[in-house]
């Protein structure tokens, strides 16, 4: 927790209080239903909280702005940027029933009222209705892409802000777009961060 506090040091006692309790939470979690890998749990604040907060670091949601994240997984980066951003409201989703399950009680335990949880394919999502679309290297750019332009509002200036390592440069010219890459590393000094970016590419 003080790796988070290190970096965020401007946090609330609400919001210091509800992270310090996601390692509980998770793992209670865990030993019901794998959903973080059991090697990631000690490195949980490192490899999934703070990595999820990157997107703080380049993009700072106004107050309102409703955000999707796209197969969220066990909630990340979805529940600590609803965590960060309380004015904002986050929907969930993932076609994976069981981790949405996990998720829904962990923002319930954390009284994150901003947080709705929806075990649904993106297909099915209303079309429009959000400000911005986040994810974690869950797909190839290109379906990213193609699964959020018809998610986010028309001349809204919003944007698919989304997590993922490695070279990249044959998945941006197949995505046909122009990202902005930010480099974690230039705001995390952990060398696990080495080679990983925040992606961030303006819809529609």
């Amino acid at each position: 927790m003080e790796l988070i506090t290190s970096y965020f040091p401007g946090l609330s006692t609400t919001q210091r209080e509800q992270l310090s309790a996601l390692e509980g939470l998770y793992r209670d979690w865990n030993g019901k239903i794998n959903v973080i890998s059991r090697k990631d749990m000690d490195g949980l604040y490192e490899k999934h909280v703070l990595h999820s907060l990157s997107i703080a670091k380049t993009k700072k949601f106004q107050a309102g702005a409703s955000v999707i994240d796209l197969g969220t997984g066990g909630g990340f980066p979805g529940i600590p940027l609803a965590i960060l951003f309380p004015d904002c409201r986050f929907h969930l989703v993932d076609a994976t029933g069981k981790k949405i399950k996990v998720v829904a009680a962990v923002a319930e335990s954390l009284s994150l009222t901003n947080v709705t949880a929806s075990h649904q394919r993106v297909e099915t999502l209303s079309r429009a209705a959000y400000d911005y679309a986040v994810s974690r290297a869950v797909a190839p750019l290109k379906t990213l892409i193609a699964w959020t332009r018809p998610l986010v509002k028309a001349k809204r200036n919003g944007s698919l802000i989304c997590l993922k390592g490695g070279d990249l440069a044959e998945e941006i010219a197949q995505s046909g777009s122009r990202p902005r890459l930010t480099a974690i590393s230039t705001f995390f000094s952990e060398p696990w961060f080495q080679g990983k970016y925040v992606v961030e590419v303006p819809l529609p």
